[in-house]
C-alpha cells in the first residue's frame, strides 16, 4: 500500500548546521525536530532524509562516520517513539569526483527512494533549508519547501494544514 512521503534535508533542517556534522557529539537538533519526525510518523508519512555529504569525498570523514551518525539520530528519535525509513546521502563533490545523479540539485536520492519504497507521489514533498533543496524536489517532480530555520515542529503543521495545537 503506497503512502506519502516526506523527504527531509539533514543539515540545517533535522540539525543545526554546523559544517560537516559527522560525529554524535556534534548533532544539535533544530528546534521540535524530534517532535516533527513523530507528527510525521503518527501521521502516516514514509519520512526519509536525503543529505549531501561532501565531505566524505573531501576527505574530512568516511561513510562509516556519517552511517554512525544517523545510526545515533535514530536512537534519539526513537526514544521518543519516532523513526526515519531511510537515510540517503550523496558522498560526492564535482570537484573531486565528477558528476553524479544522486547530488541535490539533482533528484538521484529522491527517485532511488520512489522506487524502493512504496511512496504515493499525492501528499508528498520535500523541506529543505537550500534553494538546491527545492530544485531536487522539482525535477522529481514533488512540491519543495524552503525552511528558514526555528521550529521544524511549527513548520510542518502549516504544510499538513494543522494548527499549533494539533496532534
Amino acid at each position: 500500500m503506497s503512502r506519502p512521503a516526506a523527504f527531509l534535508d539533514r543539515d540545517g533542517v533535522l540539525n543545526i548546521d554546523r559544517g560537516y556534522v559527522h560525529r554524535p557529539d556534534q548533532l544539535e537538533w533544530v528546534g521540535n525536530a524530534p517532535e516533527a519526525v513523530l507528527l510525521l510518523n503518527r501521521r502516516g508519512y514514509l519520512v526519509f532524509v536525503v543529505t549531501n555529504q561532501s565531505g566524505i569525498a573531501r576527505g574530512f570523514f568516511g561513510r562509516a562516520a556519517v552511517d554512525a551518525l544517523h545510526a545515533h539520530m535514530q536512537a534519539e528519535l526513537g526514544r521518543l517513539g519516532a523513526h526515519v525509513d531511510a537515510f540517503a546521502l550523496c558522498p560526492h563533490h564535482p570537484d573531486f569526483d565528477g558528476d553524479c545523479a544522486c547530488r541535490k540539485p539533482r533528484p538521484g536520492m529522491l527517485l532511488d527512494l520512489m522506487a524502493a519504497w512504496p511512496v504515493r507521489r499525492e501528499g508528498s514533498f520535500l523541506i529543505g533549508d537550500k534553494e538546491t533543496d527545492l530544485e531536487a524536489a522539482c525535477a522529481a517532480g514533488l512540491p519543495g519547501h524552503l525552511f528558514p530555520g526555528g521550529d521544524l515542529l511549527a513548520f510542518v503543521r502549516g504544510i499538513l494544514g494543522e494548527g499549533p495545537g494539533a496532534d
